[in-house]
């Protein structure tokens, strides 16, 4: 895993994905953020339910259920553009704006100002671009968006709690699929004590279990037969 101001970041098969989701997600329920009465500052527990539902399963797959997932997200909630009140063709022209100035910048022999000027005008075409996608995903079917957008960017989630995407890298030889999962906790406080967790995870679990989906359905057409429990800790470990 690599840690950064963006995030926690992991490359690998499907299996390091799921298994990746599943460690943040532990470390965020052992600090309570799912639990409104233990929540100090702030009540996570909405963002905590969405983001369980949203981050990928093993029994899932990038292309079907994840895509969907995100195409929901993408449709009800409004980007930080469109928070901000600004269109598309706002931010196209503050982006060409702040492009210019950085070459002056550039000019003036302040290569600092003017690095920090371009990453500005960068940041306003992907909000613009971000606006454009959200807007027309109202206008047309989930499965325009699930067939085309995420070609174009990646499967995304993003609430006050977490912020994470996937991305599906360049084949591995012949280790099939990889991808590339970025997850960042919102919250600085939060995030230094998932940070904290992740390591106790490297240093004391020997093997992870990824959650798997159970088949119930074979059980209760046994007769007397009843499912087995669901745990209480979705992600379970072996310990030295």
């Amino acid at each position: 895993m690599e840690e950064s101001i963006s995030g926690f970041k992991v490359r690998g098969d499907w299996g390091d994905i799921v298994e990746h989701g599943e460690r943040i997600t532990r470390a965020l329920r052992e600090i309570d953020v799912h639990d409104s009465e233990q929540a100090a500052d702030a009540d996570y527990t909405a963002a905590f339910e969405e983001w369980e539902e949203w981050r990928p399963k093993a029994h899932e797959t990038l292309e079907s259920d994840v895509s969907e997932k995100t195409a929901d997200q993408a449709s009800v909630e409004e980007g930080k553009g469109e928070k901000a009140g600004k269109g598309p063709d706002e931010d196209i022209k503050t982006a060409g704006e702040k492009l210019s100035e950085s070459y002056e910048r550039l000019e003036d022999d302040d290569a600092e100002a003017a690095v920090d000027t371009w990453k500005e005008s960068i940041d306003y075409v992907a909000r613009a671009a971000d606006s454009a996608g959200r807007k027309a995903l109202r206008r047309v079917e989930d499965t325009v968006y699930q067939n085309v957008m995420t070609q174009l960017a990646p499967y995304y989630f993003d609430n006050e709690l977490v912020s994470a995407n996937i991305q599906q890298s360049a084949r591995n030889g012949g280790n099939g699929e990889q991808f590339v999962f970025e997850i960042n906790v919102n919250d600085d406080e939060l995030k230094e004590e998932v940070s904290d967790r992740l390591a106790e995870y490297e240093d004391e679990i020997d093997r992870w279990h990824v959650e798997v989906e159970k088949d119930t359905d074979a059980a209760e057409a046994i007769e007397g037969a009843e499912p087995p429990p669901e745990p209480d800790d979705n992600s379970k470990s072996t310990t030295n």
